[in-house]
């Protein structure tokens, strides 16, 4: 049964919506069940047309039209001193942001490098994802992704990056880079380009050290690992799915599909679903990862309610539950979460707490907090595109508003760290041992209802403060999967 819809075609199509977030780790919006498809890449002309002043006005209108809080915008749209489309952007939008609604959520990006991120993953880097504890001045590597440069050098979870340089005669320490300030961290790593290379000096799990060359190139990011993504836990005697989800992308859809196959054919009722650095993405894709936790769902129960500024209510829908051939009816879920958990991944957890109540539980720390979503408004000959926060969703009880983070709104928490210990997946890893216990009965110390500061809401451990490491101006693959380089 196909899933019940309210938006217009002519949105859909027009604006895509897809969605992403800001300052690093936000996400998530979709085009529903219409697919992303990578564009012909624009070639930006510099004419009248595409001149810094062209461009301001156009996206003040799109901001008049479609901003969620219309209320919040200047009374004048005049750009002043503003040198840059996404600098005339981050003004319009201060009086939310001051607001803690649009924690720069609102953003210009490239059509073409976002296209090609949504269809496939498609991005160039060394292919991890990094978390910096600031107090310690140390850096470390929390995950590597499959087909990359990093894993394939060896360097995976747990790593920690002691030196980055050109080559091995000019190595600077991470602790002087960070005392350096700015964005001298993130710069160290060189721009996200193809062939760009970079020596490392990396310690190991075991306490080995080595200098490691190595070149970014482009890659695929698998959104389901394909060594932890799927797994199914034997623990007491249960069986227990196990799915961790790296960014809500269109290639995941058959994966989760696959994975969920897996645990109906073995009889799987309690899962695990980790998204602990999940910043977000295709609500498309959210709206699948619903479906097949929620076999036991009638196509009558909301999965999700979306809603636009009054003048755009035409727009507005209301999302069911639409079971597939592989979902099974979850009758308890522990999520993983952190502060990188964001938009699409707290879309998920929010849509299952007024079924499950005290059955689902958030496991780690607070969410960072985005209760809306983004629309896409292109600018087709200068290769810009203005997501633009114009929609808020809320689960079936009305639930919505969460920017202090989905602790405070789930019935169930129990606070774990983020062990890099072991790997990701591993019955040994604190935030799963603690899933696991949450799914067993077992007692726990509730999350804190406190979000993290807009700076510091990434990656963070219970015991150590870590953040996903965040350049000023993040891809589209930072965005939506925090901390990757």
């Amino acid at each position: 049964m196909s899933r019940v819809r309210k938006v217009s075609a002519g949105l859909c199509l027009a604006a895509l919506l897809a969605g992403c977030g800001g300052d690093g780790g936000s996400g998530g919006a979709s085009s529903g069940n219409t697919a992303v498809t990578p564009a012909p890449s624009p070639t930006p002309t510099v004419t009248a047309a595409c001149s810094l002043r062209a461009r301001q006005d156009w996206a003040a209108a799109q901001l008049r039209e479609w901003y969620l809080f219309p209320e919040t915008l200047p009374t004048s749209f005049d750009p002043g001193g503003a040198t840059t489309l996404q600098a005339y952007v981050d003004t319009l939008t201060a009086t939310a942001r001051a607001q803690s609604k649009d924690r720069f959520f609102t953003y210009v990006t490239s059509i073409a490098e976002e296209n090609a991120y949504y269809s496939s993953g498609s991005s160039a880097g060394y292919g991890v994802r990094l978390a910096v504890d600031p107090a310690a001045q140390r850096l470390f590597v929390s995950e590597a992704f499959e087909g990359a440069p990093a894993l394939a050098a060896g360097i995976d979870r747990g790593t920690e990056i002691l030196a980055i340089g050109t080559s091995a005669g000019d190595l600077r320490t991470v602790a002087a880079l960070i005392q350096a300030g700015g964005s001298a961290l993130t710069d160290a790593f060189g721009p996200p380009d193809a062939g760009v290379a970079r020596v490392f000096r990396v310690r190991a799990p075991d306490g080995t050290q080595s200098d490691v060359t190595m070149a970014q190139r482009d890659y695929a990011l698998l959104p389901v690992s394909s060594r932890y993504g799927i797994r199914i836990i034997e623990d007491g005697g249960r069986r227990v799915g196990y799915v961790n989800l790296r960014t809500f992308i269109s290639t995941a859809d058959q994966a989760l599909r696959d994975g969920f196959a897996q645990f109906r054919a073995a009889g799987v009722t309690e899962v695990i679903v980790d998204l602990r650095y999940n910043g977000g993405g295709l609500v498309a894709t959210a709206e699948l990862f619903g479906d097949l936790l929620g076999g036991g769902r009638s196509t009558n129960d909301v999965f999700s309610y979306t809603t636009f500024r009054p003048e755009k209510a035409a727009e507005n829908r209301t999302d069911y539950f639409a079971p597939q051939p592989q979902s099974i009816a979850a009758t308890r879920i522990a999520f993983i979460g952190t502060g990188a958990s964001a938009s699409a991944s707290e879309l998920v957890i929010n849509a299952f707490t007024p079924y499950l109540h005290t059955n689902a539980a958030l496991i780690g720390t607070n969410t960072y907090g985005k209760p809306v979503g983004q629309i896409a408004r292109d600018l087709t000959a200068c290769d810009d595109r203005l997501r633009l926060v114009a929609f808020a969703t809320q689960n079936a009880a009305r639930q919505g508003a969460y920017y202090t983070g989905l602790a405070p709104v789930v019935e169930a928490t129990c606070q774990a760290s983020d062990d890099f210990a072991y790997p990701l997946g591993d019955v040994r890893e604190a935030s799963v041992r603690q899933a696991l216990d949450f799914l067993a009965g077992r007692t726990c110390t509730p999350i804190g209802g406190a979000r993290p500061s807009a700076s510091a809401a990434r990656t963070s451990d219970v015991a150590v403060r870590r953040e996903a490491l965040t350049p000023p101006r993040p891809t589209t693959i930072q965005r939506e999967t925090p901390g990757a380089f």
